[in-house]
Formats: C-alpha cells, sequence, structure tokens
C-alpha cells in the first residue's frame, strides 16, 4: 500500500514535516519497485 500525506507509521509523526515528505517519496519508490514493505519503514527514513 502506498504512503500519501497524513499516512505514516508511528515512529514518523515526530520526524520534521519535510523529512516526512521525503521518507513518503523514497518509501512508495521501495514500495513500487520491490513490493517489500518491512524494508519500507527502514530504508525511508535512512536515506531521507
Amino acid at each position: 500500500m502506498l504512503w500519501y500525506n497524513g499516512d505514516y507509521p508511528p515512529s514518523y509523526k515526530s520526524q520534521p514535516k519535510a523529512i516526512r515528505d521525503k521518507v513518503r517519496e523514497i518509501a512508495n519508490e521501495v514500495l513500487r519497485t520491490t513490493g517489500n514493505e518491512g524494508a519500507v519503514v527502514t530504508t525511508g527514513l535512512k536515506q531521507a
């Protein structure tokens, strides 16, 4: 399931808006390419 504005895991809600926006972009790209939802949370925040 792709992420949209406001649709973040609890660990991301404390991040600044700019970081959350970038995480959303990265997470959606990881989901599109790999389909691995488990890697999305850690990969998105690490790369943002």
